[in-house]
C-alpha cells in the first residue's frame, strides 16, 4: 500500500471513529436526557447510555455508510467516508437541548450513472431495514438487552425512513432519479417502518 493510500485509509478510519463516538454521545443525551440533568448524572448511567447508543445508533450509522462505500466499490469506484466535524459538534449540542440534528458526513465517490447512483444510495436504507430485523428479537428478551433492542429498532427505522425522503442529498432523491417504481416500493417499506416506530407500533 502506498503512503498516500495509507494516509487516506487512516483518515477515513479516524473520521468513522469520530462520527461513531459523537453520534453515540448525541443519541445518549437525546434518549436518556432525563438522567443527565445537573446533579443527577451518575457514574453508572452516563457510560451505560453511551454504550447502549454506540451499539444501536453507532452501529446503524456505521453500517449504513459502509453499505454505500462497499456498493460503490463493487461497481469499481473508489469510495471513502469523510466526517463533517462541525456537524458532529452540532449533533451533540442539539441533543443537549432535546432534539437531534445529525449530518455526520458522507461517503464520497466519483460521479456515476443514475442506476449505479440509485443502487449505491439504496444500500444504506436497506442495511438499516436488515438491522431492524436483527434488533427486534432483542427487544423481546427484555431487561438491558430489551433496551438495546428497542433503541436498535427505533433508530434503524428512523434512519431508513428519513434517508428515503426524495430531497437534496438524501438517498431517496438518488433512488427517485433512477427508478420511480423502486423508489415507491422502498419509500413505502422504509416510511411505514419509521411511522410505526414514531407511533409506538415498533417495537
Amino acid at each position: 500500500m502506498s503512503t498516500s493510500m495509507r494516509a487516506i485509509k487512516e483518515t477515513e478510519l479516524r473520521d468513522l471513529a469520530a462520527a461513531w463516538i459523537a453520534l453515540s454521545v448525541a443519541f445518549a443525551l437525546l434518549f436518556f436526557r432525563g438522567a443527565f440533568q445537573p446533579g443527577s448524572v451518575s457514574a453508572a448511567t452516563l457510560p451505560f447510555a453511551i454504550v447502549v447508543c454506540a451499539i444501536t445508533a453507532g452501529v446503524a450509522f456505521l453500517l449504513h455508510e459502509l453499505a454505500h462505500k462497499f456498493t460503490a466499490q463493487r461497481f469499481g469506484y473508489p469510495a471513502a467516508f469523510k466526517a463533517d466535524y462541525n456537524m458532529l459538534l452540532l449533533a451533540i449540542f442539539s441533543a443537549m437541548v432535546g432534539f437531534l440534528f445529525a449530518a455526520p458526513g458522507a461517503v464520497y465517490h466519483p460521479q456515476t450513472g443514475e442506476r449505479e447512483s440509485g443502487l449505491i444510495a439504496l444500500a444504506g436504507p436497506a442495511t438499516n431495514v436488515a438491522l431492524l430485523a436483527v434488533f427486534y428479537p432483542l427487544f423481546l428478551v427484555g431487561g438491558v438487552v430489551g433496551i438495546v433492542g428497542y433503541l436498535g429498532v427505533w433508530i434503524n427505522a428512523f434512519l431508513a425512513g428519513f434517508n428515503m425522503i426524495p430531497y437534496g442529498p438524501l438517498d431517496g432523491k438518488k433512488v427517485w432519479n433512477w427508478s420511480k417504481p423502486v423508489f415507491v416500493v422502498s419509500f413505502l417499506v422504509c416510511g411505514s417502518l419509521a411511522a410505526g416506530a414514531f407511533l409506538g407500533y415498533l417495537p
